[in-house]
């Protein structure tokens, strides 16, 4: 049997409650379909479906990586989509701070976990927060621009990010259903 899952770090107050207020003024675009705030993390590594004998052993090896890295520091950043500007696919916030060291995290992290299968993304990291996915077709135009242009620069309290967690993903018709798995803490000793 396989599962559904990724490593990911939930949303600080601070910056859920951003999310939550910028999510909440955008609602007017039209063709998009929003997640709920409660969903919205900071995924690091997808992993896709893996055997449920490698739960175990995928969550030892990211609390192992978790142990040689300190806390990062991030703020929100500005808004934007991914996609091309008539055909948008995805729309988010961005973030500020550590992500140098986090993008130096994440390969660390495909790299032990490929052994259990789990291919390496190949693209740069980008660290963002999904608000909303354009349903096909969906062309919100100017509002969009309007909206990106209103939100170019957001901001929020630096919030530190101090365990990564193994989720579970269920797709449902309702929406997605997360689980925790485990929880992997980041060390404060940690050199990186």
């Amino acid at each position: 049997m396989e599962i559904r899952s990724f490593l990911a770090f939930e949303l600080p107050p601070d910056i859920r409650t951003v999310v939550s207020r910028v999510q909440g003024e955008m609602k007017g675009l039209p063709g998009v379909r929003w997640v709920k705030v409660q969903n919205i993390h900071l995924t690091v590594v997808f992993l896709g479906n893996i055997s449920v004998e490698h739960v175990k052993p995928v969550g030892k090896t990211a609390a192992a990586v978790c142990s040689r890295y300190r806390p990062f520091e991030v703020s929100v950043g500005r808004t934007g989509f991914f996609g091309s500007r008539r055909h948008p696919r995805v729309l988010w916030i961005g973030l500020k701070g550590d992500l140098e060291r986090m993008a130096g995290f994440r390969d660390e992290l495909q790299a032990e976990l490929e052994p259990f299968g789990i291919r390496p993304e190949k693209r740069p990291f980008r660290p963002h927060l999904t608000l909303g996915r354009f349903r096909g077709g969906g062309n919100p135009g100017p509002r969009m621009d309007e909206m990106l242009s209103r939100y170019s620069d957001l901001q929020s309290p630096a919030c530190r990010l101090e365990e990564l967690v193994l989720f579970r993903s269920e797709l449902r018709p309702e929406g997605a259903l997360y689980s925790v798995l485990r929880t992997c803490p980041l060390s404060e000793k940690a050199d990186p």
